[in-house]
């Protein structure tokens, strides 16, 4: 593993900018993490303290129980009937949360310095942190037309993605799948966000899996999904997370996890059992964050903000021309800020693209997430997440909209 050569942690750069946006007289709102803040359900507190005597060791694998209810949660939430699927008890591993599976999978692959790892161009930055861990070479592209006749071990796809909230289809995860296969590589699908979905054809039909059966032939070979309670459960503080599919990549990881000492506190595995087969407190929280997005997503329209795919998912991917055209044209940063509806503010040219942006809600005390730190592509847009409570989301949205300048 290599720890040298890391890039600086993305977040610790906001600190000027969150300086700024708390200064604002009306008080800071954040917008920028995807956290959750509605209380964890009742439910998995019960579950918790129910499982709280555990004086032995869990298993690294999983109780059986646990992974029966992974099972039967992706044929009954995730439209994926597991027998259909060739999807079995073997094949599923629970996780401590995702993001620590999503840095050491290229390592548990034996992945290194003569492989490369392929990711979307706009994505979650650990896909190529695990990669650089390991030394590995790395290719962001949305294509496999993109990659040309090089070999690729290891596929990252996301959907919906974080940040876009793009959702990829049947056909689209069928050809990269068969593509891969080819190759002999491997795809992984980060699916968290998946019971998200908030426009049509998904909000009907759902957010598909890649291990739906149209997609892998009915076999879980060479194919990963991963899914996280983090965020449909609001069990982010308890680190919940799980792989699923093909028993032969799953078998060594395990092994790997068991000498690590890599396992899920029992409580926990008992929790996420328990919520897993619950669906009811998924409805409750996907409805308060719909009123959110709603809320949000008038008052940046009506502000002039053009709000890009986020079909699916936690977050709105945004950009506004006008502001961006703004500081291209040379304008100074009060013109800017008129454009946008704003008051101006003292201070020289604005940052260009999507620090532009962010400190246009920073002079609201808004801070949102930069479009670059999921990659240069996303150099126009940033990121809004839905998870600050109701009253900051109105005061948010107030603060947005061209009617409410003085709020």
């Amino acid at each position: 593993m290599q720890v040298s050569g890391l890039p600086d942690f993305p977040w610790d750069s906001l600190a000027p900018i969150t300086a700024h946006a708390k200064t604002h007289s009306n008080g800071f709102i954040d917008l920028s993490v995807g956290t959750p803040v509605d209380p964890t359900p009742e439910r998995a507190q019960l579950a918790l303290r129910d499982g709280a005597n555990a004086p032995g060791y869990p298993p690294t694998a999983g109780t059986v129980a646990l992974r029966e209810a992974v099972l039967d949660w992706f044929t009954r939430a995730r439209g994926v009937d597991a027998m259909r699927a060739g999807l079995s008890e073997d094949g599923v591993l629970p996780t401590i949360g995702l993001k620590e599976f999503v840095a050491f999978l290229p390592g548990y692959l034996g992945l290194g310095a003569n492989d490369t790892v392929m990711y979307p161009r706009i994505a979650y930055p650990t896909y190529d942190i695990g990669a650089r861990l390991v030394g590995a070479q790395t290719i962001a592209a949305d294509a496999t037309t993109a990659v040309g006749p090089g070999e690729v071990q290891l596929v990252w796809l996301n959907s919906p993605s974080n940040p876009t909230g793009k959702v990829l289809g049947i056909e689209h995860l069928a050809k990269v799948v068969a593509w891969a296969r080819e190759r002999g590589a491997i795809v992984v699908a980060d699916e968290c966000y998946a019971e998200l979905p908030w426009e049509e054809p998904w909000r009907s039909a759902g957010v598909p899996s890649i291990l739906d059966p149209r997609v892998t032939g009915g076999s879980p070979e060479g194919v990963l999904a991963l899914y996280s309670l983090s965020k449909r459960s609001n069990l982010a503080g308890y680190r919940a997370g799980f792989a699923a599919g093909d028993p032969k990549i799953i078998a060594p990881i395990l092994e790997v996890r068991k000498h690590a000492g890599m396992m899920m506190p029992g409580p926990v595995q008992a929790t996420m059992e328990t919520m897993l087969r619950d669906d009811a407190h998924v409805v409750e929280q996907r409805e308060r964050y719909r009123k959110r997005r709603a809320l949000l997503r008038s008052a940046l329209e009506a502000a002039g903000f053009r709000i890009d795919d986020s079909e699916a998912g936690l977050y709105l991917w945004v950009t506004h021309d006008e502001i961006l055209n703004a500081h291209v044209s040379g304008a100074p940063a009060s013109e800017v800020l008129q454009v946008a509806n704003g008051g101006p503010r003292a201070g020289g040219e604005l940052q260009a693209g999507a620090w532009t942006l962010l400190e246009w809600f920073a002079d609201r005390g808004i801070l949102v997430a930069p479009g670059t730190f999921y990659g240069p592509a996303g150099k126009n847009h940033v990121r809004i997440a839905l998870t600050a409570n109701d009253v900051d989301v109105a005061a948010a949205a107030r603060r947005i909209a061209p009617h409410e300048r003085g709020a």
